[in-house]
């Protein structure tokens, strides 16, 4: 088999690697972005690490500490431009400055107003050679969800759904368990480790009673916040929801002003009730999500149901699909598909999904992409 890197120049096969070491972090640094830099001198790797969580040391520190006095006249390869202010850490550039550093190679600038250049130009200015743009493609991808949030103040909103191959998500008698895999529901708890949160309706709610946590076979479990979309407060004080609130936090949105004594037992089960604006359609989702991005919740899971997923898409609020199928076939006119609401009259007006990627998990098929909306 052809190697992976055999096409790709020395420093893109070192910024790969960087990349992959930020990539360990993933769903731990937020706000923050993933971050990876490797140290380089004389052909080879004198220091590495990368940003773990959001707080501690930034990957630039981590490789200086590594490589030490091997740092001085080396080269640094990092996933993103080093800052440059002072936050919760002392600023990376400084650091790179001191360690005698001789180029610096960037894949991406940072978007953050309080950098974007500004890291550059201090170690431009201090004499380090910089290259910037080095698998820039790849360094914005692995922090897509960064991008959007520094640049929104939003989080980055992925659906994830499954389906049989004729379009189903349950038989004609409501029976949906289970239509993927084993190996496909274990991604879906990785999907969960990675999320700051996780959305469902209560329409979802009083049909699965789902506990929404994340249940990993092995490794660190982070449980996401549980954001339950719950206009008129129907949530049964029965359901795991409810009764495991004060182990895992839980946000249930509903309209303005709900039932009082509702409100009051849902408060003191440990739930936090969001009150915001509703629609025809139900509670505003543009509201909902400026509201979450002040919480510091930058990546946002949604997982049903039909109605909910329609109304994201309905006002352009999915930002990647991850989408299911499974190799079996219910039939049945009655027999619901993923996607409620009123959809579309013309096949032109369809929401396309394009930069596709595959993947199998056993015989489950498994489409990543990115909806494309009409303007």
């Amino acid at each position: 088999m052809e190697n992976v890197f055999s096409k790709r120049t020395q420093d893109e096969v070192y910024m790969m690697h960087a990349l992959s070491l930020a990539g360990r972090a993933r769903g731990r640094t937020n706000p923050n972005p993933m971050v990876g830099a490797v140290l380089v001198k004389d052909g080879k790797i004198v220091g590495e690490g990368w940003h773990h969580k959001a707080g501690t040391p930034h990957a630039e520190v981590h490789a200086l500490q590594m490589a030490a006095e091997k740092a001085r006249g080396s080269t640094l390869y990092v996933t993103l431009e080093p800052c440059s202010h002072y936050g919760k850490t002392p600023p990376c550039a400084d650091a790179v400055i001191e360690a005698g550093i001789k180029k610096a190679v960037i894949a991406i600038k940072d978007p953050n107003p309080l950098v974007a250049g500004q890291g550059i130009e201090k170690l431009q200015t201090a004499g380090i050679e910089v290259t910037v743009g080095v698998c820039a493609e790849e360094a914005r991808n692995l922090n897509e969800v960064f991008f959007k949030y520094i640049q929104t103040h939003q989080p980055f909103v992925l659906l994830k759904t499954a389906m049989t191959l004729d379009g189903k998500i349950a038989t004609t008698s409501g029976n949906s368990r289970w239509i993927s895999n084993e190996s496909s529901r274990q991604y879906v708890h990785e999907l969960r480790n990675t999320h700051d949160a996780i959305v469902v309706g209560i329409g979802t709610v009083l049909k699965d009673d789902p506990m929404l946590n994340t249940r990993l076979k092995s490794g660190e479990n982070h449980d996401p916040v549980r954001v339950i979309l719950d206009r008129q407060l129907q949530i049964p004080p029965t359901s795991q929801i409810v009764c495991s609130a004060r182990k895992q936090q839980t946000i249930v949105v509903c309209a303005f002003h709900p039932e009082e004594k509702k409100k009051r037992a849902l408060e003191a089960a440990g739930i936090e009730i969001l009150e915001v604006p509703s629609t025809d359609q139900g509670v505003d989702l543009h509201f909902l999500l400026k509201e979450l991005g002040k919480r510091e919740i930058c990546s946002l899971l949604i997982e049903g149901g039909g109605e909910v997923y329609a109304s994201f898409l309905r006002e352009r609020l999915v930002d990647k699909i991850c989408w299911f199928i499974a190799p079996k076939i219910f039939g049945g006119k009655m027999a619901p598909g993923p996607i409620g609401g009123v959809g579309v009259d013309l096949v032109e007006d369809a929401v396309a999904i394009e930069r596709m990627t595959l993947q199998w998990f056993g015989h489950d098929l498994c489409i990543m992409g990115y909806p494309c909306y009409k303007k």
